[in-house]
């Protein structure tokens, strides 16, 4: 009766808003097999940029950073919000921060994503407040299975909870009071690289209790469910011992590691949930949770485990209902095989961290086109003026409303290219589209070298035999999978830009630009857009 009220009054809110002219608040909106988000009533593509973890401490330190953000054409900026600071007295809540950062990035016509260093942050509780780390009686730690205390608030605690909650409301009622006019903040993510270190599992009090019942029927329910839909490797896991879906936490998954990660991930997911809960019903913002990825060889508690991982996937979204999406940060090479796992059972791509390292500009379009992300963000984004990322900004930018309005339709495709994976082969239409690092050429500058450059593409259909091409580094060559008799060749070529949605040529491309009408080709040390016309000939 509760939750109907809450849907009443949030759609009545929307409908007041309409009717006074005013824009709906950032949201989710499913489009085909793309989720896009919505900020002033379009469709909005993150092109952002996370701050290191101190820089925002102090409005003094960021007078600097402004102009490097929009220098690098970002629309967006990541920046945490610190427990500690907002609340550095039990009940007293100071937002004089973050209401400077907020009319800052107003002024430098930006979007802010908030991140919630709340218990969790990096596994660790670093940046609760002094009061809640003096009272361990209060605000239990987290015990390894010899007993020794870790710097981790207890995810069990239902004091550790109520206080989270509280801070995190107040912070979701000032964002309202403050910007519900403006939607400067448009989604928020709840905590951070959330996650077990040294231990799998929590063996103090609370949590042995909660190890030790049989598992929540709320689980139960959602594992019958879901049963044909799970992911496969906790399907495997699930599979082992039965397909039981009544009985204890090993019983069910059986004993080892992998239950102890199972039980926490689920616990982080319900404290998670009802968190974000609390927090959507004071300002329904979109919100989501990130996770440090697997290293090569690590078992559960030797890396953070129990986050949102894509292993984890059935765990989070079986206590995280109102958790709208699973993130990745980026500190691991596998970018498509990570990337592959999180777009599973529907839940969307957003990169909230990557390494701020030369592969950011073509792994930025490569996310749009290949997976139909909601946004890319590096890390660090002040410490360099990375000319290639800001010219990918630029250029993502300018196609935005082009590759908005294709999303979701089969339309949009993509690949990503370096020495190792040079080619690939898409589909669009009546054409397979051979896209190919353009180094593999044999007269290209630099493709002898031991290193090549990341090369990536954006092909969007936009007629039977029209095309938009945008990247670097690619040679791609077109042929016709209806009737491999046919030749296809290039009828028009076209470098250019998009000006208030329309299209202008800058240049006509024929002779060596196009080898001679073989091939259409962005090479290395450029970043651009082409308007590609075929014809077929016998």
């Amino acid at each position: 009766m509760k939750i109907t009220r809450y849907i009443i009054l949030l759609l009545l809110f929307g409908f007041t808003q309409k009717a006074n002219g005013q824009q709906s608040l950032p949201h989710l909106y499913k489009k085909g097999s793309a989720t896009q988000l919505i900020v002033h009533d379009k469709p909005f593509l993150v092109l952002g940029g996370e701050l290191g973890n101190s820089t925002a401490t102090t409005v003094e330190n960021m007078e600097a950073i402004w102009p490097k953000l929009t220098a690098l054409n970002l629309n967006t900026v990541l920046i945490p919000v610190y427990w500690e600071l907002i609340e550095a007295q039990k009940g007293t809540f100071d937002f004089s921060l973050y209401k400077s950062l907020i009319s800052d990035a107003r002024k430098n016509n930006l979007k802010i994503i908030f991140l919630w260093f709340g218990v969790w942050k990096n596994s660790m509780s670093s940046h609760t407040p002094s009061w809640i780390k003096s009272d361990q009686k209060k605000y239990p730690l987290v015990k390894d299975q010899h007993g020794k205390s870790l710097g981790i608030l207890s995810s069990f605690s239902d004091e550790v909870l109520k206080a989270d909650i509280r801070a995190f409301e107040n912070l979701m009622g000032f964002i309202r009071d403050f910007d519900s006019k403006d939607n400067t903040v448009i989604m928020v993510q709840v905590e951070n690289e959330i996650g077990m270190l040294s231990s799998a599992r929590d063996y103090q009090q609370l949590a042995e209790t909660a190890f030790k019942k049989n598992i929540p029927a709320e689980l139960s329910s959602y594992l019958r469910k879901n049963k044909k839909v799970l992911v496969p490797e906790f399907d495997n896991t699930w599979k082992l011992n039965g397909y039981q879906t009544n009985g204890s936490w090993e019983t069910i998954f059986g004993k080892g590691l992998h239950t102890d990660e199972i039980f926490m991930a689920y616990y982080y997911s319900v404290f998670i949930n009802k968190l974000a809960a609390a927090g959507k019903k004071v300002y329904n913002l979109p919100m989501f949770v990130n996770a440090a990825l697997i290293r090569p060889g690590k078992l559960p508690g030797e890396y953070p485990s129990a986050g949102p991982l894509p292993h984890l996937m059935d765990m989070w979204k079986a206590g995280g209902t109102a958790i709208d999406f699973l993130s990745p940060d980026f500190y691991n090479p596998d970018f498509k095989q990570w990337n592959d796992l999180y777009t599973r059972r529907g839940n969307p791509l957003f990169i909230p961290e990557h390494v701020f390292d030369a592969s950011v500009a073509a792994k930025a379009l490569f996310s749009f086109a290949n997976y139909e992300a909601i946004g890319f963000s590096p890390f660090s984004i002040e410490s360099d003026n990375n000319e290639a990322l800001g010219k990918m900004y630029g250029l993502i930018s300018s196609l935005q409303q082009t590759i908005t309005k294709y999303q979701g339709t089969g339309k949009i495709k993509g690949g990503l290219f370096d020495k190792n994976s040079r080619d690939t082969t898409l589909e669009l239409g009546n054409y397979l589209i051979t896209c190919k690092h353009d180094y593999t050429l044999g007269w290209t500058p630099g493709n002898k070298t031991e290193v090549w450059p990341p090369g990536s593409v954006m092909i969007i259909q936009a007629d039977e035999n029209e095309f938009y091409v945008a990247g670097t580094g690619v040679v791609i060559t077109f042929k016709n999978k209806m009737n491999e008799t046919l030749n296809v060749g290039l009828l028009k070529v076209e470098e250019g830009r998009f000006e208030n949605n329309q299209w202008k040529v800058t240049r006509h491309l024929n002779g060596d630009q196009t080898h001679q009408g073989r091939h259409v080709n962005i090479p290395t040390n450029q970043i651009g857009v082409q308007r590609v016309e075929l014809y077929n000939y016998e």
